[in-house]
């Protein structure tokens, strides 16, 4: 069964998200980072290419010829990931297809609106039978 990771209280979502993908791939952990809006899509892309002053973290959209041998594909559908060991996901719904992943991740910001979304979600899964486990990133600072 998928193990579901939150982490919750986020400063800035998507530097988080860049932050555990660089975490994961560090660790050869291959990554599937969904995100069904295009330009939210853009923006992680951006961002994973710049948020670490002095190194980056390679990646591509699924569609691109090298996503085969690229470790973090940044996906419009789980879907469209060729592997399943960790699912990231950048949508404020439940990714179609997550149970085929053995890891999600879900970060949350401080946003009312992230919350709320965050919460419908965390319910989703907790309904279904999945264990989650809850990482507040306020308290670790």
């Amino acid at each position: 069964m998928t193990r579901i990771d939150f982490y919750s209280n986020a400063e800035s979502r998507l530097q988080t998200v860049c932050q555990l993908v660089a975490k994961a791939n560090a660790r050869r952990i291959p990554v599937a980072l969904f995100s069904p809006d295009p330009e939210l899509a853009s923006t992680a892309d951006r961002l994973l290419w710049t948020f670490q002053a002095i190194s980056f973290v390679p990646h591509c959209r699924s569609r691109q010829p090298i996503a085969g041998e690229t470790p973090v594909l940044i996906v419009p559908s789980a879907e469209e990931s060729p592997h399943d060991e960790l699912l990231v996901n950048l949508s404020p719904e439940c990714p179609p297809g997550f149970a085929r992943f053995k890891r999600l991740i879900e970060v949350v910001g401080r946003e009312d609106a992230d919350r709320e979304s965050a919460r419908l979600r965390w319910r989703h899964y907790k309904e279904r039978g999945y264990e989650i486990h809850h990482v507040d990133l306020e308290k670790l600072s």
